[in-house]
């Protein structure tokens, strides 16, 4: 698409990041609520957590928008109410993972379901930066096991 194209929808830079942003969001939550789950908490997780990582060349594209945005919200403020709704769902999202490892009595004792979730956040948006800027170094499957191996870190099993 030519830029008079996009310039004909949307006519600043940051109306074209927020609407792409929107978009990601929507397609990332729909492969997660619409994803199988296979009954095994430890596998339902991973495959959770990968529909927001750089796995193939979607997620990746994904992954991009992700980091153009965040990367323009320091010069652009009317971005920042949006970043923060996207973090806060993310960190909904991880604190709900946990939670459920909590109720499942699947993470080691001592566990801080907050920092925990904070900590997964933080990991998955470190990924996605490796992902994104360290391919290909930053293979997918050593992404997969990054988190594997950070779940080991807190699960029983």
């Amino acid at each position: 698409m030519s830029l008079g194209s996009l310039r004909h929808y949307f006519a600043t830079q940051s109306e074209l990041l927020s609407f792409s942003m929107r978009l990601v969001t929507e397609r990332v939550r729909k492969r997660i609520v619409s994803s199988r789950r296979s009954g095994d908490p430890r596998v339902d997780i991973e495959s959770l957590i990968g529909e927001m990582i750089p796995l193939d060349p979607e997620r990746l594209a994904e992954c991009e928008v992700w980091l153009a945005f965040v990367g323009s919200t320091p010069a652009h403020p009317e971005l920042r109410s949006l970043c923060e709704e996207v973090h806060d769902a993310l960190y909904g999202f991880f604190r709900s993972i946990v939670d459920s490892l909590l109720a499942l009595k699947l993470v080691k004792s001592g566990v801080d379901a907050e920092l925990e979730a904070m900590r997964l956040h933080a990991l998955v948006d470190g990924l996605v930066v490796h992902g994104v800027s360290r391919s290909p170094k930053a293979t997918p499957a050593e992404i997969m096991r990054i988190v594997s191996y950070h779940l080991d870190s807190i699960m029983t099993q």
